[in-house]
């Protein structure tokens, strides 16, 4: 058996082992696992039945990251994705007052619009025409965008309504725990000890449980996945040909298609996956992997799915193959059944993986020459407008438009791709819409 696992995954030929793997794939699971927590209390404020919204964010994510895992082969995992669930919740289903059954027909119309696109190669070719400098950008802008997650969900940075963010109470439990945890990774990965992040994780769960801010489950560790029936195959057609229903669609593809074209390459930069002009290996079929994952999640009954910069974690911890995504997948359905365990690992103890992943992608900077405005300004704007716009999406537009703009107005024109005029022009036409919408 584990001869035939290294010859499907290559193992050897990528420079890793099935323990590194399973391993890499637990702590993707680990960083990445408050989604079965998070988009269940999202979408319910929706009218939808919590307990069902568990298990069809589960499904969901088992089942597009086993696409990934033995069709793409790739080290990422997938889940519905952050902002993608807060549109659904509260721009479709509150601002514009329609029902959550709406909402799910648009997230199905986008998959199904994704697949086509995907099986014409229109997906693939947006992002091999990506330039070389706005890939580099593209890790560096998502290291410190996870940072930063991994700050807020620690109560490290808070809000603050004067200075925007400003250092939060130092004397909570969860900010010791997460330094605590950091500091364990950090040490362990200075000594060359695999699964230094994992461990890390492990230390500051227990530090969480020693300091009682998480207690042992009390209840049956073992049960049953609620019932599907509440929010599967529940569609509504009546307004399916409405100019909202354009909108609505044409914005979920727009946010999904840039964040899941951006953390694939960030990830791939990461993974050492990508060769010398940022391409990724078997694009096309993780951009079909996602594709498939947003149609079942509607037939499932919930928000789209994207591709998750959690991910990083597991790449660096070792991941290099679908090998760890399949690891992630399996612990995702040992979680539908052991639930009370695998939800009292506290956001504090993941936060650290993310900002010691955070650090791992933005060591790439050396490699973006500033000093050249063409390539500097818009890899900086790349960078910057992830942490700050809280989108991977929108650092990708605001560092393509700049892209666009200098090298046409300085007399370089010729040198930008007819590709990426067109999706740049589409950027402008969607900001546009944005403001007359």
């Amino acid at each position: 058996m584990k001869e035939i696992i290294e010859r499907f995954f290559a193992l050897k030929a990528s420079g890793t082992t099935v323990r590194r793997e399973l391993l890499a794939g637990l702590v993707t699971f680990l960083t990445m696992s408050y989604i079965l927590v998070v988009n269940p209390s999202i979408l319910s404020v929706t009218g939808m039945d919590k307990e069902a919204l568990f298990t069809a964010t589960a499904l969901t994510s088992i089942f597009a990251t086993l696409v990934m895992a033995l069709y793409a082969k790739l080290p990422i995992a997938q889940a519905p994705g952050m902002g993608l669930n807060a549109f659904f919740a509260f721009t479709i289903c509150g601002v514009m007052g329609y029902s959550w059954k709406f909402a799910l027909t648009a997230v199905f119309i986008e998959g199904v619009i994704f697949i086509l696109l995907t099986c014409l190669n229109v997906r693939e070719l947006i992002v091999r025409c990506i330039p070389s400098v706005i890939k580099e950008a593209i890790p560096i802008g998502i290291g410190l965008f996870i940072t930063l997650i991994g700050l807020h969900n620690a109560g490290i940075i808070v809000p603050n309504a004067d200075t925007l963010v400003a250092m939060g109470d130092i004397g909570q439990h969860s900010v010791w725990i997460a330094l605590a945890g950091l500091l364990v990774m950090g040490v362990l990965q200075l000594r060359g000890v695999k699964g230094a992040i994992l461990i890390g994780i492990a230390a500051a769960t227990l530090l969480s449980v020693l300091l009682g801010e998480v207690a042992w489950p009390s209840e049956s560790l073992v049960s049953l996945p609620p019932s599907l029936a509440p929010v599967a195959l529940q569609f509504e057609w009546s307004h399916l040909f409405s100019l909202d229903m354009l909108m609505i669609v044409f914005t979920l593809l727009f946010i999904n298609l840039f964040d899941t074209v951006g953390t694939l390459i960030g990830v791939g930069i990461q993974a050492g996956l990508t060769d010398s002009r940022g391409n990724i290996p078997h694009l096309k079929r993780a951009l079909l992997a996602d594709a498939l994952g947003t149609t079942a999640a509607a037939l499932l009954g919930t928000s789209t799915v994207t591709t998750y910069i959690e991910s990083a974690s597991g790449v660096a911890s070792g991941g290099r193959t679908g090998l760890t995504a399949l690891s992630t997948a399996c612990w995702f359905v040992l979680a539908l059944f052991l639930a009370p365990l695998f939800l009292m690992v506290p956001a504090a103890a993941t936060s650290p993986a993310l900002i010691m992943v955070g650090l791992f992608m933005v060591t790439s900077i050396s490699r973006i020459h500033f000093a050249d405005l063409r390539q500097g300004l818009p890899a900086f704007l790349t960078i910057v407008f992830m942490p700050f716009a809280y989108s991977i999406a929108e650092g990708i537009v605001f560092g393509l438009l700049s892209y666009t703009f200098l090298y046409l107005f300085s007399g370089k024109g010729r040198e930008v791709s007819p590709t990426v005029y067109i999706i740049s022009l589409l950027f402008l036409l969607k900001m546009v819409a944005d403001v007359l919408w």
